[in-house]
């Protein structure tokens, strides 16, 4: 350590395949002063298979510890320490700890550096066949079905291509709710595994991919989904706008409150929604009807 204020560098790790870690990681980790990471037992693994060895302090810095572990770490790094921070795979912050100790260090006007490395959302929207120009990253969705929906509401309408990360044992109510709310036809992938020996890239329409993953699928997975476009909402028949309406419905909105919400989603006037949710009804009393008479 110098006398002087230290450096906390953010540093990618490999998200499958070691070969992929960034040069100057060995370099890092074995001349910090503090390595942060968040699973310091694969910490060990990633240095064995690197071959070589961290010479500084060892710490854990995960989800549980950030906030009791943040002071500790600016403490040293204004003590002059370099500060290394790791997380289990990709870059540090990006739905991984990080950003409590970065704008902890910022206000300390503490130098705040980064080793690129490889990401899960840059490589998902690369082999992704989506547009890439535009993007934005969603990170996981809540857990919770209503919540789950109410959020992808949020996005409903959003242009730039989406990523969202999710877990196996989740990802097929995700895609079947991504499918209620952006509709069955948007296009997106479903990455699994990437970079690893089982790595695997299903695309299609969110529809079809909902029944795959119905099957299960196992491993990290990213999603990528199509943004909105001009035409997603033109032209829209009696029984979309009723399906849509059904979902918010569904969700816990009012009849009424989900009509209008729909109207403003699809440029429609409120009474347009509401004369295809009538029309469905009548249509479903009649058929009811129709049916005891035959009984």
């Amino acid at each position: 350590m110098t006398g002087t204020t230290g450096t906390l560098v953010l540093a990618g790790t490999p998200i499958g395949d070691v070969a992929d870690a960034p040069p100057r990681l060995a370099a890092e980790l074995e001349t910090a002063d503090v390595v942060a990471a968040e699973d310091t037992r694969r910490l060990r693994r990633l240095t064995q298979a690197l071959g070589i060895h961290t010479t500084g302090r060892v710490v854990s810095y995960f989800e549980g510890n950030e906030s009791a572990r943040t002071p500790e770490l600016v403490e040293a790094l204004a003590g002059g320490a370099r500060v290394l921070l790791v997380t289990d795979a990709g870059m540090p912050s990006v739905s991984d700890p990080g950003y409590r100790l970065v704008a902890a260090a910022v206000e300390q006007d503490i130098k705040v550096t980064a080793v690129p490395g490889p990401s899960a959302v840059l490589t998902a929207l690369a082999l992704s066949a989506l547009p890439v120009d535009r993007f934005c990253f969603e990170g996981f969705l809540p857990r919770k079905a209503g919540e789950r929906l109410g959020k992808l509401r949020e996005v409903a309408d959003e242009r730039r291509t989406m990523v969202f990360f999710e877990a196996p044992h989740r990802l097929d109510d995700t895609l079947a709710a991504m499918a209620e709310v952006f509709g069955a036809d948007r296009r997106a992938a479903v990455c699994r595994e990437l970079t690893k020996t089982y790595e695997e890239v299903k695309r299609g329409p969110l529809g079809d991919l909902a029944v795959w993953a119905a099957e299960g699928v196992r491993g990290e997975i990213t999603v990528v989904v199509e943004g909105a476009t001009d035409s997603g909402n033109e032209n829209l028949d009696p029984a979309e706008l009723v399906r849509r309406v059904q979902v918010r419905e569904e969700a816990g909105e009012r009849r009424k409150e989900a009509i209008a919400a729909v109207a403003a989603d699809a440029g429609l006037p409120k009474r347009e929604v509401f004369d295809a949710v009538v029309a469905a009804k009548n249509a479903a009393r009649t058929g009811q009807e129709q049916g005891k008479g035959l009984a």
